[in-house]
């Protein structure tokens, strides 16, 4: 269900573009809306393909295991949410990134883990009849999510997007003023 629902949006976010350029480069002007030639499609399907070789093991293991522990359950339960919210976005016709999705699910999992145990302890001190304060020392140590992961991926988040529209626009100025 995942792939079926990164198929039906990472390729379609990659497609999109490409279908523009080959439109405007065969009909010569631009359209509100254009055919997306099944060709265009065969190269983003293998251009993610290609990209998830090459580069898959390193996001799958920080996004699999660096993160936070993931077992079947807790991985099944990152895997369907993932997919649902990228299959309803995409039928909403919105372009959103299933990789950023799929970690927001890992990071779900994760901080759910921590809260729940630490529930859990209290309520077996309380049940004990202990009233003593978790020691800040013990409550760092039961972190069940990596901090440092965590800032990273949302400083990833926030960096891209602009980002990419910096990039694009300076590009666009370049190829603008060179093709006159």
């Amino acid at each position: 269900l995942l792939s079926f629902a990164h198929g039906a949006n990472d390729v379609a976010n990659a497609v999109g573009p490409l279908a523009a350029i080959v439109h405007a480069a065969q009909e010569g002007n631009f359209a509100d809306k254009v055919a997306i030639p099944l060709w265009v499609m065969v190269i983003g399907a293998a251009g993610i393909s290609f990209g998830l070789f090459l580069f898959g093991p390193k996001l799958i293991r920080m996004v699999g295991s660096q993160i936070t522990k993931l077992n079947p359950m807790r991985a099944y339960c990152v895997a369907l949410s993932a997919a649902i919210t990228v299959i309803i976005a995409s039928w909403l016709g919105l372009p959103v990134s299933s990789t950023h999705i799929a970690v927001g699910g890992v990071f779900g999992v994760g901080f759910f883990r921590e809260w729940y145990m630490e529930r859990r302890l209290r309520q077996g001190l309380a049940a004990s009849g202990q009233t003593r304060r978790l020691p800040a020392e013990e409550r760092r140590r039961r972190k069940l999510v990596r901090r440092s992961h965590f800032m990273t991926i949302v400083a990833a988040w926030v960096i891209t997007v602009p980002a990419a529209a910096a990039m694009s626009a300076l590009i666009f100025i370049l190829l603008n003023s060179a093709t006159g």
